[in-house]
């Protein structure tokens, strides 16, 4: 995926979840934050950080904030809308006969529903910007939504279906996204059962540039105790 224009930034501080302020060649600005996790090892004062500006009219701020250079000089692409996209770009690839994009199955909103043939899958998306010491790691802050959508993936396996967890990993030269069993135990506990289960599970390696997230290659072949 493309940014229309990017905007290089200084980081100075993030007093919620949904706005930044940066100091630009202009003088400072509020932003609007595109990741509504605690992205605290990347939002860190003097961190270079890029922005867009979508144009899009009424908004209270000019620009989003969409990547950061982590101290190691790893550029992270922290736009939490940018996994889907990247995926439904390599879906398109793939020759499905349908992809559905906002599913609902269960009590939840699936990311993608497709069908190939007879066969039908369901795929629920998550975008990995956590790095330590060269692996990537998912959630960064406590995440119920996650563990349900995990056992939704188990049910689904369950009645038929494909299921997939596929984890987009938004910087560049990590392989793999492991559970961050110390921010959240549940969600590590949730992903052993679901691939006891049969879930599927995915890495789409990526390129990151401050104006474009781009696929690069698919890892798969996960089982079971992977991670323990």
């Amino acid at each position: 995926m493309k940014y229309k224009n990017i905007t290089p930034a200084v980081f100075l501080d993030r007093p919620n979840r949904f706005i930044a302020h940066v100091e630009t060649a202009d003088g400072v600005e509020t932003v609007h934050v595109k990741n509504t996790g605690r992205c605290r090892e990347l939002l860190i004062k003097g961190s270079e950080v890029y922005l867009t500006a979508p144009g899009t009219p009424g908004r209270k701020t000019v620009y989003d904030l969409v990547a950061v250079r982590k101290g190691n000089g790893l550029l992270v692409n922290m736009d939490s809308q940018a996994p889907n996209v990247v995926v439904r770009e390599w879906l398109d690839t793939l020759g499905f006969d349908r992809i559905v994009p906002e599913h609902s199955y269960g009590d939840s909103r699936m990311d993608f529903y497709m069908e190939y043939g007879s066969r039908r899958f369901l795929m629920e998306v998550k975008g990995c910007t956590l790095e330590i010491a060269g692996t990537g790691y998912f959630p960064d802050a406590p995440t119920e939504r996650g563990v349900r959508h995990l056992m939704e993936l188990v049910r689904a396996v369950g009645e038929g279906y494909t299921a997939v967890l596929t984890f987009v990993i938004q910087m560049d030269g990590i392989r793999e996204v492991r559970p961050n069993v110390s921010m959240h135990p549940e969600f590590g506990e949730a992903l052993e059962k679901a691939l006891k289960a049969g879930v599927q599970v995915v890495f789409l390696e990526c390129h990151v540039e401050p104006d474009s997230l781009t696929f690069k290659h698919v890892a798969r072949e996960i089982t079971a105790g992977w991670f323990k």
